[in-house]
C-alpha cells in the first residue's frame, strides 16, 4: 500500500466531489485544519477519525492504510474466504491422510 491517511482522506473527499468547505462544516472542523489533515502536516484524534470513517462510509482500517478494501463487509467476506481455503486444506489433508491408513491395512 502506497497510501497514506492524508492522501485517503483528501481522496475520499475527491471521490464525493465535495470542497473542503462543505467537508469540514460538515465533519465540524475548520477548513484550514482539514487542509492540514490532508496535506498531512497535522494528525488527527480518534473523534475525528470515527467521525471520517462514518461521513464517507468506511473502515477505520481503511482510512488509516491497514487495509486496501474500504467497507467491512469486504474485509469479512475476504476473512471468509480465507477461512474456507484453509478448512478445504485441513479437509483434503485429512481425507488423503484416511486414504493412506485404508490402503495400509489399518
Amino acid at each position: 500500500m502506497d497510501r497514506s491517511f492524508a492522501s485517503t482522506l483528501s481522496a475520499l473527499r475527491r471521490e464525493k466531489n465535495i470542497s473542503q468547505r462543505v467537508a469540514a462544516a460538515d465533519l465540524g472542523i475548520s477548513q484550514a485544519l482539514l487542509s492540514h489533515y490532508e496535506n498531512g502536516a497535522r494528525e488527527p484524534g480518534l473523534g475525528f477519525v470515527c467521525r471520517v470513517c462514518d461521513y464517507y462510509g468506511v473502515t477505520a482500517d481503511y482510512l488509516l492504510c491497514r487495509t486496501d478494501e474500504p467497507d467491512a463487509a469486504a474485509n469479512a467476506r475476504r476473512a471468509a474466504m480465507t477461512f474456507l481455503e484453509q478448512i478445504r486444506t485441513v479437509a483434503d489433508r485429512a481425507e488423503l491422510a484416511l486414504e493412506e491408513l485404508a490402503e495400509g491395512g489399518l
